[in-house]
């Protein structure tokens, strides 16, 4: 296949993607199920999408926000306790205000389980947050510098988030990141919360906070969290990543306030396809279809890789591509041809329909994939029958064109 396709996409001279480890991190439990329209699934349910995280080889995972009330400290007391008992490698994480009341109830869970526990506490750093809640940049630091300080007195590794990053002036941000830094936290986490951000201002922001942190001295961690709000999710975390970030964060289906988050199903495809996910992603399809099933959001016809017509075609030319591959007996070149995405590599494969705008091949693979006698009169039936609709022929509508042509025999 290398020598049928020129990747310009492995042309990275200035990306520091494939030069450190990235850890995804999922926040399907938290934030996505935020979002006014997502259900937030049952304990059985949250087990399993963390199976199926652990089994793909996301790193970290948002248990929840148990400072939100008892069902929420309830799971994330239960999903800790899974990944100790299970042995699993993910590692849990739980979000909270910088506030000690929230930062309390997941010392606790730690405490209870034994089981180590990061905090992510957030707090609005931009001066759109500063002006709306009454807010200076040195009330700001002096909140988290108390929450973090908090935190770490708890054993906890705390990791500072600054919501609406992206919105946020470099040299506020500066006072903030030097105050966490010195209380103790281990990360920082630059939020695109408003979805605000082009590819290109997150590696401006992102290589900002590289340059900081190398200046500090100090061995702190880097991690982008993004929201979907101009459609740039995807892109800018694959930014982010290439200019620094080692945690970049998603969720299912790209669930979550407002158009949602990052689709982390969309990144592991991407990272895959790039040679930069070793882990085997055999299972994707089910945790996709299990997060759209728990969270209750339907499946869009056109999502990348698991919708219905991801790998679906009746046009005419691009059907008559996929046989000819097929017929050489090449199913990987069939994958490739007319898709950017490899189907068989997800578990999925091409499928060819028949409709207005379909060729004789469509109808005679059809035939031929169903194991049914084709003829002349047949093949001639079936494709006058696509040419006068205005949609794809259901199988039931195509047999029966069949069943009509016999009878009239």
């Amino acid at each position: 296949m290398s020598e049928l396709i020129f990747d310009w996409n492995l042309r990275r001279k200035s990306s520091l993607l494939g030069q450190t480890e990235i850890i995804l991190v999922d926040e399907t439990l938290r934030d996505g199920v935020q979002s006014p329209t997502v259900n937030d699934p049952d304990l059985d349910q949250k087990k399993q999408l963390v199976r199926l995280m652990d089994q793909m080889g996301i790193g970290v995972v948002d248990v929840g926000l148990p400072g939100a009330g008892k069902r929420a400290k309830a799971h994330v007391l239960e999903l800790v306790k899974l990944i100790r008992d299970e042995n699993l490698s993910i590692l849990p994480y739980c979000a909270a205000r910088t506030l000690e009341a929230d930062i309390a109830p997941i010392a606790d869970v730690q405490q209870q389980t034994g089981h180590p526990v990061e905090v992510y506490a957030f707090i609005g750093s931009s001066p759109v947050r500063q002006y709306t809640e009454n807010w200076t940049v040195e009330s700001i630091a002096d909140i988290s510098e108390k929450a973090i300080r908090f935190g770490v007195d708890q054993g906890l590794t705390v990791a500072y988030v600054t919501e609406d990053t992206t919105r946020s002036r470099p040299d506020q941000l500066r006072v903030m990141f030097d105050r966490a830094i010195e209380a103790g936290a281990a990360r920082l986490v630059l939020c695109d919360t408003c979805g605000h951000s082009t590819p290109h201002g997150v590696r401006q922001l992102v290589q900002f906070t590289v340059d900081f942190i190398e200046c500090s001295g100090a061995h702190v961690g880097l991690d982008w969290h993004g929201h979907n709000d101009r459609g740039l999710a995807l892109a800018n975390t694959l930014a982010a990543a290439e200019a620094g970030a080692t945690r970049i964060h998603g969720t299912a289906l790209g669930v979550g306030e407002r158009v949602g988050n990052t689709s982390i199903d969309q990144l592991l495809v991407n990272l895959k396809l790039l040679g930069l996910w070793p882990h085997d992603l055999s299972c994707l399809g089910d945790f996709v279809r299990l997060a759209a099933k728990a969270c209750r959001v339907p499946l869009p016809y056109n999502y990348p890789v698991f919708g219905e017509d991801a790998f679906r075609t009746a046009t005419g030319v691009h059907a008559a591509a996929i046989i000819k591959a097929l017929d050489r007996g090449d199913s990987d070149l069939a994958d490739l041809v007319y898709s950017g995405v490899p189907a068989g590599q997800f578990g999925m494969e091409q499928v060819i329909e028949i409709g207005p705008m379909s060729g004789m091949s469509n109808v005679r693979y059809w035939m031929k994939a169903r194991g049914i006698e084709s003829s002349e009169a047949t093949e001639q039936a079936l494709f006058d029958a696509a040419k006068s609709s205005d949609r794809i022929l259901t199988e039931p509508e195509l047999l029966s064109v069949l069943d009509q042509g016999e009878a009239n025999v």
